[in-house]
């Protein structure tokens, strides 16, 4: 007999018990506790929405259950059934008092344990590691980021488009991409779909997409990732100071949700919350050249034209408790397609968005070239193919208008969100340089 159609209590998840105090139900589950008093089993089970104390007495259960219950191990799954009661001492102030236990599948040993584990050990198991509570708070958050970015876009007007993944072309260059075989073709993993959504806005004028990005870039640092997600929008009529205030907007919903939602969470993970509750909007900002000279003032060393390293960002964000908006970054270090500076050609009108606390750019984004002679010039001094780009110039030959964008990356927002120490924890299954498994 399937051992889930067995039972007559209604199936309700462990954090709706509180609401069914003196009724019968049934929690499928699966064990991380177990101990025992010679005449009543303490169990401790978890289903994904919380966890719940389940008692029973020798004379509560059949001999074969109490048998059974007696032998459960961690991670073993089971099906329980009894009364919801009412205590103040446990978690969730409830305890279920067993009238039936049936052991679905019972588990080996469990790898990981109480003592510390290298995190080579952890990612190898990390197929199970994600079942920790740690784990299991972080993905609930990243969860609510996701949420607030899409719910943020909606409401401002924006709509859902996806961009492909597979590319006949780059987006900023060539050499951080992923190439596979496409039919007779040579295609590309997407680095971005902001190209298409600047087909799409030029469409229906606010548009974002939102889906994986992939960059072969050989770096180890605890701030990358080989594959992560982006949220991308894409804004017809727009300029840098429209983005950088949508930016802004976005980022204080996002922090908002997740200080209404995850409170718990953020506990579990121990962040401190404090820090998030003093970012205020509006955020600061600096230019790009008075970056370069606060870098100079503190002794660093860094040339003017290039782009900032970790190091530099964080430098440059540890005086202040909100993102930091860096602006007018050399048109050198930025993608071709960026609008340059009237003020100063060298420059473009880009916008890096620096998280605070160490965790550096979070956001990349500015106003894009409107002038088709302009951008195919620009094509040429990239080295990239003109005719891939035909189908991109058409934006610019069919009613070019000015118009501006963002990426912002859910990893790198969550790392900084939960205070995490490395972006490896921020995905459940992170691709990095020498990480492709499980």
């Amino acid at each position: 007999m399937n051992p889930l159609q067995t039972g007559t209590a209604p199936w309700i998840r462990i954090h709706e018990a509180p609401a069914h105090v003196g009724e019968s139900i049934e929690i499928r589950g699966w064990v991380t506790h177990r101990r025992s008093s010679g005449k009543v089993q303490f169990l401790v089970l978890r289903d994904g929405s919380g966890l719940i104390q389940c008692v029973a007495g020798v004379k509560d259960l059949s001999p074969e259950q109490w048998e059974a219950s007696g032998a459960l191990t961690q991670e073993s799954a089971v099906i329980a059934r009894g009364t919801v009661k009412a205590d103040a001492r446990q978690v969730g102030g409830v305890e279920l008092g067993l009238t039936s236990l049936e052991v679905v599948s019972l588990a080996p040993e469990y790898p990981i344990t109480p003592k510390e584990h290298g995190v080579d050990f952890l990612m190898d198991h990390r197929h199970l590691w994600l079942r920790a509570p740690r784990q299991q708070a972080i993905l609930r958050v990243r969860a609510q980021i996701i949420a607030a970015f899409r719910e943020h876009m909606d409401s401002e007007g924006f709509t859902l488009v996806d961009a492909p993944i597979f590319t006949p072309s780059a987006c900023e260059g060539t050499t951080t991409l992923f190439e596979t075989q496409y039919f007779d073709d040579k295609a590309y993993l997407s680095q971005s779909g902001q190209l298409y959504m600047e087909a799409a806005a030029m469409a229906l004028g606010r548009v974002y997409c939102f889906g994986p990005a992939f960059r072969a870039e050989k770096s180890k640092t605890r701030r990358h990732l080989i594959e992560f997600w982006m949220m991308e929008p894409e804004w017809a009529w727009a300029t840098l100071e429209d983005v950088i205030a949508l930016e802004e907007r976005l980022l204080m919903a996002t922090i908002g949700r997740v200080l209404d939602r995850c409170r718990e969470e953020l506990k579990v993970i121990e962040r401190d919350v404090t820090k998030l509750e003093r970012v205020r909007a509006p955020f600061p900002r600096m230019h790009y050249n008075d970056a370069v000279k606060l870098l100079h003032e503190k002794g660093m060393r860094f040339e003017w034209g290039s782009d900032f390293g970790a190091p530099d960002e964080t430098e440059l964000s540890s005086r202040h408790d909100s993102p930091l908006f860096v602006m007018n970054y050399p048109a050198a270090v930025k993608a071709f397609y960026m609008e340059p500076d009237p003020a100063d050609p060298r420059l473009s009108l880009s916008c890096d968005c620096l998280a605070p606390e160490g965790y550096g750019e979070i956001i990349g984004g500015g106003q894009r070239m409107s002038s088709l002679d302009l951008l195919t010039r620009r094509i040429d001094e990239h080295g990239l193919p003109q005719p891939a780009f035909e189908w991109y110039k058409d934006l610019r030959r069919y009613g070019s208008v000015p118009h501006s964008g963002f990426g912002i990356g859910v990893e790198r927002t969550l790392a900084w969100l939960a205070g995490l120490e490395h972006v490896r924890e921020s995905a459940a299954f992170a691709r990095m340089l020498y990480r492709l498994t499980p």
